[in-house]
């Protein structure tokens, strides 16, 4: 019913608007109105230019033209959008950061440091289940036309997104003259993992002349398959020991939990690292020591699979008007099986003789850099995770010509998307007899090994743990309509044209998860089916001087059969336990949050000094009633509550051209960002005492959570010096309220809760207590000269600098969650340097690009409070360096070869707060990304 109401509303309103005004704003589909940006230089003069640089060139032609600043990524022909997805194809653009390059492919992205930038296809907002953004990795660039990032918005645009908007556009009919065709092949050899995987996708797109008008239809399908290898060696958290020399009551090199009061974890700046300090240890100043408490392995491995159709029926009956139906369907499945190696190195009381022979401290402090340790448990986990996303987006559009220079379209869309996930995992442990660890022996990158390393592979040593049985489902969808219009004035007035419209948004957000345990079976695994056991091989490639292999639990044969190993814990440990074998889950939360918008915006232009000034300003008014019911998973206690927001958002663009090719431009508007459906939900999800720390961890959403707004402002300088040829620079400023930080509470329960034997528990809820300032400097260029002799013409390159600096406040909490303090951080993802830059040569059919991007070091998350000393977890500087080859064997056949990480580069993080901590001491984990090599072929015929 409320969807009705809400549709039945807008077309009211709409009526109102167009009636009194004739105006409304521009489509949803904002493809139409830059399909065919004005060219620089008259019919007599052009000059035909194809592939790479005529890629290049019309996203540089669309940067020049529109009113808003934006960088445009457009493919050089059917099928031929460079990189593997969305986000790789975006790594070369000015002030996108792109990172987390690990499975495989590059899946995280910010635009000037901010990670939340609205996604849309074709205009509309997607998304990926109960998300709020669509994971632009899903996207195959095999079926996209044109990328548009729009780093400042104007009021007809969607207002959530506070680092800009993404705009991804698929191709139609109508952008072809008749019948068209293509096909596109490559097989992408991924060196770590060893393996070919396919990537295929094709085209086929018609029009006709009828008795009814123009009809097109145009289908364009892809397919992808990935099995790739991540390995990671990482050394653990940084905690207090007391020395060889211990006070009364500990032993040697003992570690020292935070329940004895010496120390608080979570720490921002971490304990000090000089030698000899000290803290009072049960009333007594004590020296310590600082030491990893464990070193551990992650050995993944995943097969993904990514189909995905578009398709498009378009028909326009005469030259006013143009009716467009559209779907688009995505879908995501993958398997991951993580064999994990985890051993802890803190124990004590097994040192010989001579404890302090037995470790190495780093000179001029208190760390220690290696130590050799007895009697260390250590356990091995096989996880497997079955994850798949389905989703599916309904539109029909039309827009129409009406009067004297008026425009209507209206924009009707429905999508749903379904995320599913199954997590299984077993554990195997044991007791080894000895240890000896170099935390850091090179590079970041530790050393470990056992003195009986050959005992890693033998099942009969391990003994078979804990069983953990967990699944979620994720599910939502939104009715969606926009009405729009515009009014253009002819005669050479002040007022060029006018735009009016509204937008409702119906949407919908489901979780669903079930968890079950169960502890420790406690027969040796070489005593089960010999189907459980998995050994692994060749870890990391020799890169490290760690265990190359071991024994784990077979994930993929504990998925397939999973009421044996249930009925396994149930006959053997309590009957009791994993009662239910059916994938019963329970909804979290359900909520319900109709949006709706209106704007109205004005361009005009004037002159000034002799030169044109366009002004585009308007407002954009959003109203929001969210319905929310939460579920306890463990009490199943339901509440129901409801949230009303509204906002009105200013913005202004000038656009003044000093001269033909120099133009500036100045904007100022205001966007949000709403908290994720998730961090709303104000139950517990807690996690047992998974490392023996002495309590457990949990999180906890914050109904009472707002939108965080920013203020933005932008002054850019475009030089257009010559005709595929420009440099540009940018000046910008983010004043942003209501950040999103984590607040952590210790609380203990007056019973066990998860029935494993905790009841205090850290947990993290989210609050809007921060406001900071990002602020900083774009540089870019594109540069083809035009006076390079024979085979030289057609080179040319392009690149961009980004300087950033950003500050917010982060509160110091205690253990009950009051604020007692203030400290300052740089924004979480926020490189303060970054540039890219990429060498481009097309002639005569072959097409080169070399390009390399490089990222500044940069503060990536927090640890988990309940064991960081310092919290604050750094990435350090990352960089690829990738080639791409396209070459037309003949007019409508080409052949392609791509290279990425050419220089099989590494990411790496380590502990670090202000001058605390670096990759040198504090170093965390190291993980291979691949080096991909892969060949193709293309058809196009059109």
């Amino acid at each position: 019913m409320t969807r009705k109401v809400a549709i039945l509303s807008a077309a009211s309103m709409a009526a109102l608007v167009l009636g009194s005004a004739q105006a409304a704003a521009q489509t949803a589909d904002q493809a139409a109105a830059q399909e065919a940006p004005p060219q620089s230089q008259s019919a007599e003069d052009e000059i035909i230019v194809t592939g790479v640089r005529a890629s290049i060139i019309q996203g540089l032609e669309n940067k020049r033209e529109s009113t808003q600043v934006l960088e445009s990524v457009v493919a050089e022909d059917i099928g031929k959008l460079p990189d593997n997805n969305v986000i790789e194809a975006l790594q070369r653009v000015t002030g996108v950061q792109v990172t987390n390059r690990g499975g495989g492919e590059a899946a995280g992205i910010s635009i000037r440091g901010l990670t939340d930038p609205l996604t849309t296809m074709n205009g509309r907002n997607i998304f990926t289940a109960s998300g709020r953004a669509f994971a632009l990795q899903d996207i195959p660039a095999n079926l996209v036309r044109r990328i548009d990032v729009y780093k400042t918005r104007a009021a007809e645009q969607i207002e959530t997104g506070i680092a800009g908007q993404i705009d991804v556009f698929t191709r139609r009919p109508f952008d072809f003259d008749g019948f068209a065709i293509s096909g596109v092949a490559r097989g992408i050899y991924n060196e770590t993992a060893d393996t070919f995987n396919p990537n295929v996708s094709a085209l086929v797109s018609d029009r006709w002349e009828t008795g009814i008008g123009d009809v097109g239809v145009l289908v364009n399908a892809s397919y992808s398959r990935t099995d790739w290898r991540e390995m990671s060696v990482t050394s653990g958290a940084m905690v207090p020991f007391v020395t060889e020399n211990p006070p009364p009551g500990f032993t040697p090199l003992q570690r020292v939990f935070p329940e004895t009061g010496a120390w608080v974890p979570g720490l921002e700046r971490g304990l000090p690292t000089a030698p000899g300090s000290t803290f009072m240890l049960n009333g007594v100043e004590t020296e310590y020591y600082l030491s990893r408490d464990a070193v551990f392995s992650p050995d993944v491995t995943g097969e993904r699979e990514r189909p995905a159709v578009n398709a498009a029926i378009q028909w326009s009956p005469n030259s006013s008007s143009t009716y467009t139906a559209e779907f688009f369907w995505n879908g995501f499945r993958q398997t991951t099986f993580n064999s994990l190696f985890f051993s802890f190195v803190d124990w004590w009381g097994d040192l010989g003789p001579d404890p302090a022979s037995t470790f190495e401290l780093i000179d001029g402090t208190n760390i220690i850099k290696s130590r050799t340790v007895g009697s260390v448990y250590g356990f091995n986990s096989g996880d497997l995770l079955k994850s798949s996303t389905d989703t599916f987006v309904y539109a029909l559009n039309g827009q129409w010509e009406v009067g004297d220079n008026a425009k209507i379209s209206a924009d009707l869309s429905y999508q749903n998307s379904e995320y599913n996930e199954e997590f299984m995992a077993m554990r195997i442990e044991r007791v080894a007899e000895e240890i000896s660890v170099d935390f850091n022996a090179g590079g970041g990158i530790p050393a470990y090994n056992f003195n009986d390393n050959a005992l890693l592979t033998d099942p009969s040593q391990w003994t078979v743990a804990q069983f953990y049985d967990n699944a979620a489902r994720r599910k939502g969808d939104a009715l969606t309509l926009h009405l729009d219009g515009v009014k253009e004035f002819d005669g050479g007035g002040f007022f060029r044209q006018v735009k009016a419209g509204i937008r409702i948004d119906d949407r919908g957000a489901m979780d669903s998860v079930r968890t079950q345990d169960a502890p420790v079976l406690g027969q040796r695994l070489n005593t089960l089916d010999p189907g459980l056991q998995y050994l692994n091989e060749g870890f990391f490639n020799g890169r490290a001087n760690v265990p190359v292999s071991w024994v784990n639990a077979n994930g993929h044969y504990i998925y397939d059969h999973a009421d044996e190993i249930r009925e396994l814990y149930r006959s053997t440990v309590d009957p009791d336990i994993l009662l239910s074998d059916e994938l019963t889950l329970t909804d979290v939360f359900d909520i319900n949050e109709v949006s709706m918008a209106a704007y109205i915006q004005a361009d005009a232009e004037m002159s000034l000094f002799g030169r044109p000034l366009l002004i585009q300003g308007g407002l954009r008014y959003v109203d929001v009633d969210t319905d929310l019911t939460f579920t306890d998973r463990i009490t199943l206690e339901s509440i129901s509550t409801s949230q009303v927001t509204d906002r009105l958002l200013p913005s202004v663009t000038l656009r003044y051209e000093v001269t033909p090719n120099l133009r500036l431009r100045f904007n100022y508007g205001e966007t949000l960002r709403r908290p994720n459906f998730a961090d709303l939900n104000p139950f517990f999800n807690l996690t047992g005492d998974l490392t023996g720390i002495g309590r457990g961890s949990g999180t906890a959403g914050n109904p009472n959570l707002q939108p965080t707004i920013a203020k933005n402002y932008d002054l850019t300088a475009e030089w257009y010096f010559e005709r595929d040829s420009a440099i540009y620079g940018t000046l910008f400023r983010r004043e942003i309220e209501g950040l999103v930080v984590p607040i952590t509470s210790v609380i203990t329960f007056p019973d066990d809760p998860l029935g494993e034997g905790t009841t205090t528990f850290g947990v993290v809820r989210p609050e809007n207590a921060s406001n900071g300032v990002l602020e900083g400097v774009e540089l870019g260029f594109v540069y083809f000269p035009g006076y390079l002799p024979g085979f030289l013409d057609g080179l040319g390159a392009q690149g961009s600098l980004t300087i950033l600096d950003s500050s917010q406040n982060i509160p110091l909490t205690d253990s009950a969650g009051n604020v007692t303090g203030q400290t300052e951080s740089a924004f979480f993802g926020v490189s303060d340097l970054s540039y890219n830059v990429t060498l481009a040569y097309d002639r005569a059919g072959l097409g080169l690009r070399l390009s390399y991007v490089w990222r500044k070091n940069f503060l990536n998350n927090n640890e988990a409070r309940l064991f960081a000393n310092p919290i604050g977890v750094w990435r350090r500087p990352e960089k690829s360096l990738d080639f791409q080859l396209t070459y037309n064997i003949t007019e409508r056949l080409g052949a392609t070869f791509d290279a990425v990480n050419i220089t099989n580069e590494m990411q790496q993080n380590y502990y670090r707060f202000a001058e605390t901590g670096g990759p040198d001491t504090h170093n965390l984990g190291t993980t291979l990304l691949p080096r991909t090599f892969a060949l193709g072929l293309r058809y196009t015929f059109d």
